[in-house]
């Protein structure tokens, strides 16, 4: 449900709808738009029914809202909503590359890898200390070691990082070292994990999940809006089908479904929707023209060396092109790299 305030609304006003939401047993979270004020009141919504909320000064109108998806939905907010991470914007008219390995390696690579990606445009450096892989035997990352590395760097080149976490426990320890959590595509819907970061209130970027429908997506970043934590990032990186060739199906749907459905802004992620190197860039302009607000593409000074995914990674040759044909693309779509 949410309750739609007036324009001259006062705070004293705003206070007492909120405390009597509270007395009911809700929750409510605040959304402050360009107009005014949107309160979302989350909970049973039959406790608020029988109350006459359009009756306190300062309400304009009691709104259900239909979608199951609350805090995610338009109907919440309106507006798009832009993740601000320092000097970073992530939603806005600029649209933000994401590059670098798919896992850390080492201190010497890692910074190599990210005065390349800088220099082509990147704002912020991807990298892996802990890896969920499919086999045990798999190299798993360098975990702290490897933060520190990429904390290090970071600082360094002057890059925002990136970073999974896999571990609800691990979530505070990321939080010192990278300014963007990232939730993979299996623990999509690991609510624990999702409860955990909601709370730490960091910025998260959360990826869809191999099998998972527009809707469970948008119901998984609920859980961490639910905790209080609106800085959430969704990145569509392909789906499982019955085509072999690639790694996954891209589901450029996704991109312009999600900009109807949530306000949240959304980037793509090609390196793992095609899982081959020679795929990525014009995946990428596909996506920009699709309306996505940034990519997530894994890069390597030696793909053929990488530990891990060297057959989806671009060169940093390769990644520069790559970043030129985009900027063309963004540019035709009045947005800007």
């Amino acid at each position: 449900m949410i309750i739609v305030l007036k324009a001259n609304t006062t705070k004293e006003e705003k206070k007492r709808i909120i405390d009597k939401v509270h007395s009911l047993g809700l929750k409510t979270m605040v959304s402050e738009g360009v107009e005014r004020s949107i309160i979302g009141v989350i909970g049973e919504e039959d406790k608020i029914r029988l109350q006459p909320l359009e009756a306190f000064p300062g309400v304009e109108q009691v709104i259900p809202v239909l979608s199951p998806f609350k805090l995610v939905s338009r109907e919440f907010k309106p507006e798009n909503s832009n993740i601000k991470i320092k000097d970073v914007t992530i939603g806005g008219e600029t649209i933000v590359i994401m590059g670098g390995p798919c896992a850390i390696e080492n201190l010497e690579t890692l910074r190599e890898i990210a005065y390349n990606v800088k220099k082509a445009g990147a704002t912020v450096l991807r990298g892996g200390a802990f890896k969920p892989r499919t086999s045990p035997y798999s190299f798993q990352g360098l975990g702290v070691e490897g933060l520190k590395i990429m904390k290090q760097v970071c600082d360094e080149v002057g890059l925002l990082s990136i970073s999974e976490v896999i571990d609800p426990r691990d979530v505070e320890l990321m939080a010192d070292y990278v300014d963007i959590m990232q939730v993979g595509a299996r623990n999509m819907q690991n609510f624990n994990l999702l409860k955990e970061i909601g709370k730490a209130k960091r910025p998260v970027l959360l990826k869809r999940g191999m099998m998972a429908t527009i809707k469970e997506f948008l119901m998984s970043a609920e859980y961490i809006l639910n905790e209080g934590n609106f800085n959430v990032i969704l990145c569509e990186r392909g789906i499982r089908t019955f085509e072999t060739y690639t790694r996954n199906t891209l589901d450029i749907n996704a991109v312009p479904a999600i900009k109807i459905l949530s306000h949240l802004p959304i980037i793509v992620d090609p390196s793992h929707a095609t899982g081959k190197w020679d795929l990525v860039t014009p995946v990428s302009k596909a996506a920009i023209a699709a309306g996505a607000d940034g990519l997530l593409v894994e890069v390597h000074v030696h793909p053929e060396e990488a530990v891990s995914d060297g057959t989806q990674s671009l060169n940093t040759e390769n990644f520069e092109a790559m970043v030129k044909e985009v900027r063309a693309v963004a540019v035709a779509v009045q947005r800007k790299i």
